[in-house]
């Protein structure tokens, strides 16, 4: 929650930016910006910005949304705007058709005193209660504002609670907003539900994963305007062949954490290592948990028999070296390295957690699915794959074939449809935000560029540069790479 001090410096921060973006309403019932002209219908192809929080990380999310971005380039300008950019290099790759901005640039320090001051400061854009609050300060906020100003897009895009928020903040007439959820509602904690369930209800669409996670949205924003779509994480094509299920290996991949449960997979993977001795498992991935990992596998008498792998930049070819690949996570959206798994051939074994296996997974048939955190059933699924070959055999010929139901071929034209759908419909500034005609506060003026006038913006137009501190160590101008 949110003090006053800080409700209001999220005001101002706002206030700075929302006259900057060509047909949004400002938000003290002054008068609207026309929207930025372009040639007539069909001479330019619609623009759309998506926002993430890091283009060059690590996760699911950030390869199946520069998957998305690299299959809409083909028909629309697509633009990533990064929160923060921490490597030189993108750990996946990136369509050359895709503009990249960074917003916050990490790997030199802010330039000035009032920068790094900045920094020790709590981000006011991002809630608290949202993972990535921590990661963030004032100093991200102000470069973040300052790379969303200009002439806005046609269609905004979030890819995570704080940055749909935002989106709800900054959409307004001719601003088609979608808020993409990779997790489930039931994953966040109270208060940001409750945030979610005011101010979604400003988009235009929500994007989810998983029918469950679409029953949550419809009953959250029952009554609301926002249209609620399910559309799967697409399978992107994955270097070599598939798995010949030979080699006696599990694996298991992702961030060391909590949420992937891969403290509950060392316990039940304990009675089989002495049982099976010729088996390993294999755990990929880096992150806070590491230690206690660690910790555990001695605990458990598994040292020699599981290892901590790492990071990997080849994980498909991983899959390729295992037979089975197990999901022990205790939440999810739609996990999207059980979908590479399933297209690599390989046999499948996963928690029925929410949201995802349960709706990828036909049990018995392209996979395995037990119960979610059931310990005891997942080692007896997990006995059953090993020590059965045939098993092993049908259910990875059968989640190959499932997967390819995944294609990008196949989920990316929805994609398609509903941008056109949403482009084509008449669009209004959100209703249910209140008019504020006599409220108009000037702002702390350290949130505009000196001299800087409403609705014009220094240097618009011409090309992005690297980022370089401006007056009085404000941030510079983003950076910007054509992939």
């Amino acid at each position: 929650m949110l003090t006053v001090a800080h409700r209001g410096v999220r005001r101002a921060a706002l206030w700075t930016v929302r006259p900057l973006m060509p047909g949004r309403p400002t938000p003290w019932g002054a008068t609207r910006v026309a929207a930025a002209e372009g040639p007539p219908d069909g001479a330019r192809r619609p623009r759309v910005r998506i926002l993430l929080q890091h283009a060059h990380g690590t996760g699911g999310t950030v390869r199946t949304v520069l998957n998305l971005a690299g299959h809409l380039a083909r028909r629309y300008d697509v633009e990533i705007v990064s929160v923060v950019r921490r490597r030189a290099e993108p750990f996946f790759p990136i369509s050359p058709d895709v503009t990249v901005r960074f917003a916050e640039d990490r790997r030199t320090p802010p330039p000035g005193r009032i920068g790094r001051l900045l920094t020790r400061l709590p981000s006011v854009l991002v809630p608290v209660d949202d993972a990535s609050f921590r990661t963030v300060s004032l100093w991200t906020d102000l470069c973040l504002l300052r790379a969303l100003r200009g002439p806005a897009p046609d269609v905004l895009v979030g890819t995570r609670p704080s940055l749909n928020l935002l989106a709800a903040e900054l959409g307004g007439r001719g601003v088609v907003t979608i808020g993409q959820d990779h997790m489930n509602l039931a994953a966040y904690r109270p208060g940001l539900r409750r945030q979610i369930a005011r101010a979604y209800r400003r988009l235009t669409a929500v994007a989810v994963l998983t029918e469950a996670s679409r029953t949550g949205y419809r009953e959250v924003l029952a009554g609301a305007p926002t249209r609620v779509v399910r559309i799967p994480n697409a399978l992107p094509e994955l270097p070599g062949g598939p798995s010949p299920r030979t080699a006696k290996v599990i694996l298991a991949a992702g961030r060391l954490t909590r949420q992937k449960g891969f403290d509950l997979l060392l316990r039940a993977y304990a009675p089989l290592a002495a049982a099976h001795p010729d088996w390993t498992l294999r755990i990929f991935g880096a992150g806070p948990r590491r230690d206690a990992l660690c910790a555990a596998i001695a605990e458990h008498g598994l040292t020699g028999r599981v290892r901590l792998c790492g990071r990997t930049p080849d994980l498909a070819g991983e899959m390729t070296r295992a037979s089975v690949y197990v999901l022990s996570s205790r939440f999810e959206g739609m996990p999207m390295v059980l979908l590479e798994a399933m297209g690599k051939g390989l046999a499948v074994v996963a928690f029925d957690c929410p949201t995802g296996p349960g709706e990828m997974i036909s049990d018995g048939r392209d996979g395995l699915v037990v119960p979610a955190e059931d310990v005891p059933a997942l080692t007896a699924a997990l006995r059953r794959v090993i020590e059965d070959a045939g098993l092993r055999d049908r259910l990875g010929a059968r989640a190959a074939a499932t997967a390819r139901g995944y294609g990008l071929d196949l989920v990316g034209p929805r994609w398609e449809r509903l941008l056109d759908d949403l482009l084509a419909a008449p669009r209004e500034a959100p209703a249910d935000r209140p008019a504020r005609a006599r409220l108009r506060p000037a702002g702390p003026a350290r949130f505009r560029d000196a001299g800087q006038r409403p609705g014009r913006l220094s240097g618009a137009g011409r090309r992005p540069r690297t980022s370089a501190p401006g007056p009085a160590g404000a941030p510079g101008p983003p950076d910007a790479t054509r992939r």
